[in-house]
């Protein structure tokens, strides 16, 4: 019997993961009663059932005081039963974006500003955090990579240390990404926005991959920056950090962040127990 509570912060894609769940050959039951958690185990932990995986969503919605329902959880574990928590987080700032953006009310702030039941919401959810066997970071993954990552946990049956790693590249000109936890600045390197015939192609093209690591110091930033990050990940993970988001801007966005974070994305690909995703922000600008 193979048992999942979908828990975590409101907005940050907890239905999505249940449909994801359903999918994957689960029956899944949505935002029970917590009065009636410990009843539902029961009755689909009888022997000889039919149903073999089953998927309970859980949130700030479930009524009594939801700060309890990771010692009804416990409790249920503490029997010995085979229950696992997934816990779906995300940034403070993307979760209020998307609720502004849906226009929805937010469970805890139905008559106030979005930003207090965010933090509320935090607030009672941080023991039942704590206690998940596993967390996936929301922010910056889209429903495709949100399905790799539970079909990666629950589907593969794949080793997992809830840490997502960003490789995203920009452009200084548009801004700093508020979400990068390490920024690195390629400009030391040529420009291939100045070389004709080159300025309209990004870093995914093979020309202007060929120009920028045509240059030793490419080659050597990328070797430093592989051996830093292979030392510092581990910490990261040690200390129970779920998203890393490494920044690689140039002027634009388009060309030399492009190709390192490319190159930097291919290095790091199978090297360790963690996510990665791969984000070009700005190519799509045109620099004028």
């Amino acid at each position: 019997m193979k048992f999942v509570v979908v828990t975590g912060m409101s907005g940050s894609g907890k239905t999505t993961a249940l449909k994801i769940l359903e999918d994957a050959g689960f029956y899944c039951v949505d935002n029970l009663p917590l009065s009636l958690v410990e009843q539902f185990v029961d009755l689909t932990a009888e022997p000889n059932g039919e149903i073999s995986k089953v998927a309970l969503g859980l949130d700030v919605r479930a009524g009594m005081r939801f700060e309890d329902a990771g010692k009804i959880l416990q409790t249920i574990k503490d029997k010995g039963f085979p229950l696992e928590i997934l816990f779906l987080d995300c940034a403070d700032s993307s979760l209020i974006r998307r609720y502004r953006e849906t226009r929805r009310l937010h469970p805890l702030a139905q008559y106030g500003r979005v930003e207090d039941g965010v933090a509320e919401e935090r607030r009672i959810l941080e023991g039942i955090r704590c206690n998940a066997d596993y967390v996936i970071d929301t922010t910056n993954l889209l429903t495709r990579e949100l399905k790799s990552e539970i079909d990666r946990i629950y589907v593969h049956n794949e080793e997992y240390n809830n840490l997502m790693i960003t490789v995203m590249s920009f452009g200084f000109k548009y801004g700093n990404p508020t979400e990068a936890d390490l920024i690195f600045d390629v400009r030391f390197l040529p420009n291939p926005y100045y070389i004709e015939g080159l300025r309209e192609k990004t870093g995914n093209d093979p020309e202007i991959q060929e120009y920028v690591m045509s240059f030793p110091e490419a080659e050597e930033f990328l070797k430093k920056l592989e051996e830093m990050l292979q030392f510092l990940i581990p910490y990261y993970v040690r200390e129970g950090k779920n998203r890393l988001v490494i920044g690689i801007g140039c002027t634009g966005g388009r060309h030399r962040s492009v190709t390192l974070a490319n190159a930097l994305y291919d290095r790091m690909k199978n090297k360790g127990d963690y996510g990665l995703k791969l984000d070009h922000r700005d190519i799509t600008q045109k620099r004028g």
